[in-house]
């Protein structure tokens, strides 16, 4: 069992690192653009997809979810909520908000360690 917590702690899940990395690909995705429902699909999958690909790339013990939301800046807001149970320990999550003067994004990754 301590074998298992140091190898945790050396490939502990890093939130500042996986926010930037997420925000970067929203930026490159949805950066200069306004919204437009016809491009949302193509949008949100790119984000999903480049954000992933660069977790893996970061070569950690983990399985990753990504989730992105995109919708129309309006009067009404946007609210999102999730909840997990999960090793505290070793598992985690990161929420990226972005926003610009037409819509709002928001991207969740989970980051679930794989114990080997």
């Amino acid at each position: 069992m301590e074998e298992y917590h140091r190898h945790c702690e050396e490939v502990g899940f890093n939130v500042d690192e996986a926010h930037s990395l997420v925000k970067e690909c929203i930026d490159g995705v949805l950066g200069g653009e306004d919204y437009n429902q016809n491009n949302i699909n193509q949008w949100t999958a790119s984000i999903v997809e480049q954000s992933l690909a660069h977790l893996v790339k970061l070569g950690k013990a983990y399985k990753y979810i990504v989730t992105c939301a995109v919708v129309q800046r309006s009067a009404y807001g946007f609210h999102t909520a999730s909840s997990c149970f999960w090793d505290t320990t070793s598992d985690g999550t990161c929420t990226v908000r972005w926003e610009n003067r037409t819509m709002n994004c928001i991207v969740n990754v989970f980051a679930i360690a794989i114990v080997l």
